[in-house]
Order: C-alpha cells, then sequence, then structure tokens
C-alpha cells in the first residue's frame, strides 16, 4: 500500500511538473515572439517560411501549435490506462535543447538572445522532471 502511495504522489509531482514545463514553453515562446526570433535565428526564419510566407505569422502558428500539442500531451498524463513516460521522455529532451541552445547561443554572441530569460527556467524543470520520472516506479 505503502509503494501504491509513493507512486500516485510521484504521478501527481509528475503532471504538476510537466503542466510548468508547458506553461514556461508559453513564456518562452512570447519572450521569443518579442523578441522576434525569426529575424535573428535562422532556422526559426526556415520553418516560419514553411508554414507562413509571413515570418511573423508562421512563428506564431508554430509556437501555437506547438503549445496545443504540449497541452494535450499534458492531459494524457491523467489517462490511467495510457503510458505518456516516452512522450514525457521526448519532451525533457526537447526543452533540454531549447534551453541550453539558448544559453549557448547567448555565451557564443556575448549578448541577450530572444528566448535567454526562460531558457534556464526550461532547463531546471525538464532536469527536475527526468529525476521525477527516473525515481517513478
Amino acid at each position: 500500500m505503502r509503494r501504491y502511495c509513493t507512486f500516485m504522489i510521484m504521478n501527481k509531482r509528475i503532471r504538476v511538473t510537466f503542466l510548468l514545463i508547458v506553461l514556461a514553453q508559453g513564456l518562452h515562446s512570447i519572450e521569443e515572439s518579442f523578441g522576434k526570433l525569426w529575424e535573428v535565428y535562422p532556422p526559426a526564419t526556415f520553418l516560419s517560411g514553411l508554414v507562413s510566407t509571413n515570418l511573423k505569422t508562421g512563428f506564431i502558428i508554430i509556437n501555437v501549435g506547438l503549445f496545443i500539442v504540449l497541452m494535450l500531451t499534458w492531459l494524457t498524463t491523467f489517462i490511467k490506462t495510457y503510458s505518456t513516460r516516452g512522450l514525457l521522455w521526448l519532451w525533457i529532451i526537447l526543452e533540454l535543447i531549447n534551453g541550453v541552445g539558448h544559453s549557448v547561443w547567448a555565451i557564443i554572441d556575448r549578448s541577450y538572445v530572444p528566448g535567454l530569460a526562460t531558457a534556464p527556467i526550461l532547463i531546471i524543470l525538464s532536469l527536475y522532471l527526468a529525476r521525477l520520472l527516473t525515481k517513478a516506479v
């Protein structure tokens, strides 16, 4: 019984932590939008151009889509018959790459880059979620 209770508490922590990642990614996307990431980061320019001829619109569409996918992933963590462990690990890896990428880019440029302010939040939350998942039964 004790092991089951620990597992249930851990699941709640996992869900809450992942929700915080979703919200932090939303803030991160807003920060990138204000910084016009699509103008200064070639991969963002390319991806935005695939979605729309207006790069700003393309960037917004991609980020809203990302937020929706993250929210749907979070909602699946409530379904008892479906394991989201693999999806959570995928998001952990993507958010770590995202957060570290912005940090390294800023170090190389020796200046602020769009997304830098929220990058540490993504890194910390992703590492914490990874820790929770490795300890979960």
